[in-house]
């Protein structure tokens, strides 16, 4: 029977060993106690004993060591009794104390099934002796021995602090001398005496299922349900308590990142202010990790340098994130975009101009060389002071050194020097060229025709070059650039005897000079 008995012990240990990620129901609290009745039958020498049930009160204190061990200490107080072979009856007081281990391995809601084992010692005193006579004549009425309890058991739920016991064990004493009876002379053996015990308790948990040992926020029942740890606040280990991840943020207090974005949701609702439950918090194509993590832009703005293009089209585009104007030319990435610049490049045209320039500032176009297409790119006439929208002033002098040009058509009143408004159209070809090419010098030559005194004529023909000298000044040429010279009617190039030869002889020559 002993055997048989053990065995069973052993293979309950074996199966609930190898049930792994299992957890008892029951054994969430901090300390449990309780009081148990059992009734005893006693295992000794004599085999023909009548069926004799005593009994034994015992009180115990449960501590949970994990969530699949226990421990308990426990004492009780009893009597044990039998007959001999003759029917004779015997009893003894027993009074154990123990400490056990108990594993409960398995995850129910309303049963608990368990096995113990442990490990105590057993005051005894035979109150009444059998009439049959010990064969070892050293046998002893009293005494203290080493016990070990082995058995099973089942808690049954009858409220959140209020759990039915049912047990049922082996206890192996040390001693052959609780029924005043040993044989230890007869076989030369040691046979210790033992008892079985069946037994129905009660006991009591100091915590409740509407009790929060963590101090999380969340119930003992309600952590059961959604799987989280009751005792641990922070379950998932993410830096929120449990409850404040269940009930407030609405986050899985089961997984440290609940969106998968790669931030932690502590990190998302305490240091970044994003929603812990959304990749991607401001919808703008980046989760909000590479937006923290990887491009260091603001996980809450769409556009985080408001240039109008969005986190995720600025990477596509490979344009500054953080920076509105990623090539400093004056035009936000977004302005870029829409007028097809390109925002990596300052001068898309390659002009000499950059695009906020060009756009802002001289209205040229930025995708274009010559925005006038008058054959001089806008650079040059910016800098030479002619429009960059008007291709007529794009004209200029080709001249050589020492080699005049006649200003045809630079014409002055009769007998004075004042110029008459035809004569513009040809000076802003001077004007041109003076502005093109910023480090000539030139000689204005003023001449007349043979009409009239020689010294008056030269005179004129002083006065006419320098009117053709201050209108260029006016221009914005240096005057230090410009000499004028009045030739009077020396060097004709026509006859003075014709109408049309002296005509020719009244002009104006622009020289480079050396």
């Amino acid at each position: 029977m002993k055997k048989t008995f053990l065995l069973f012990i052993l293979l309950f240990l074996t199966i609930t060993f190898s049930s792994q990620n299992m957890f008892g129901q029951f054994n969430s609290y901090s300390i449990k106690f309780g009081l148990q009745g059992s009734g005893l039958l006693p295992v000794t020498e004599f085999e023909n004993n009548d069926i004799q049930v005593s009994f034994l009160g015992r009180g115990f204190l449960r501590f949970e060591l994990s969530h699949a061990f226990d421990i308990e200490l426990g004492a009780g107080y009893g009597r044990l009794s039998g007959t001999d072979n003759v029917k004779s009856y015997w009893e003894t007081s027993l009074l154990p104390l123990d400490i056990r281990l108990i594993l409960s391995p398995f995850n129910v809601k309303s049963v608990n099934p368990y096995a113990y084992g442990g490990v105590g010692y057993l005051k005894w005193d035979v109150k009444d002796k059998p009439s049959s006579p010990s064969p070892f004549k050293g046998v002893t009425d009293h005494g203290w021995n080493l016990i070990v309890p082995l058995g099973v058991g089942m808690e049954i739920k009858v409220s959140e602090s209020v759990v039915l016991d049912l047990t049922g064990g082996f206890t192996q004493t040390f001693t052959d001398n609780l029924n005043f009876y040993n044989n230890k002379s007869i076989d030369n053996k040691k046979d210790y005496d033992a008892y079985w015990n069946a037994g129905l308790g009660v006991s009591f948990t100091a915590e409740s299922g509407s009790s929060d040992k963590d101090m999380d926020g969340l119930t003992k029942d309600q952590e059961e349900e959604i799987g989280t740890n009751p005792d641990k606040s922070d379950s998932d280990g993410d830096g929120l308590k449990d409850g404040a991840e269940f009930l407030t943020f609405n986050t899985d207090p089961l997984n440290p990142d609940s969106d998968n974005d790669g931030l932690n949701d502590y990190e998302e609702i305490k240091k970044y202010k994003t929603d812990p439950n959304s990749t991607d918090t401001d919808g703008d194509g980046l989760s909000d990790s590479e937006e923290v993590l990887t491009y260091k832009s603001d996980p809450l703005k769409t556009d985080s340098d408001q240039d109008g293009l969005s986190d995720a089209e600025e990477v596509r585009l490979g344009t500054n994130i953080n920076k509105a104007d990623t090539d400093s030319d004056g035009l936000s990435d977004g302005t870029e975009v829409k007028l097809n610049t390109n925002p990596l490049k300052a001068d898309t045209d390659g002009d000499g101009l950059s695009d906020g320039e060009e756009v802002r500032k001289y209205k040229t176009n930025p995708l274009a060389k010559d925005t006038d297409a008058g054959t001089v790119d806008d650079k040059t006439e910016v800098d030479r002071g002619t429009n960059p929208l008007n291709p007529k002033d794009d004209v200029v002098l080709e001249i050589k050194t020492n080699a005049p040009i006649v200003l045809s058509g630079v014409t002055f009143a009769t007998g004075k020097s004042d110029l008459t408004p035809e004569s513009e159209t040809v000076l802003e070809k001077a004007y041109n060229t003076l502005a093109a090419y910023p480090d000539m010098k030139v000689e204005i030559r003023g001449y007349t025709d043979n009409v009239g005194r020689t010294s008056s004529n030269k005179r004129l023909s002083q006065k006419r070059a320098n009117s053709v000298k201050e209108w260029l000044v006016s221009k914005g040429i240096d005057a230090k650039r410009i000499k004028a010279v009045g030739l009077g009617e020396a060097n004709p190039i026509a006859d003075n005897k014709t109408k049309e030869g002296r005509r020719l002889n009244r002009r104006i020559e622009f020289v480079k000079a050396n």
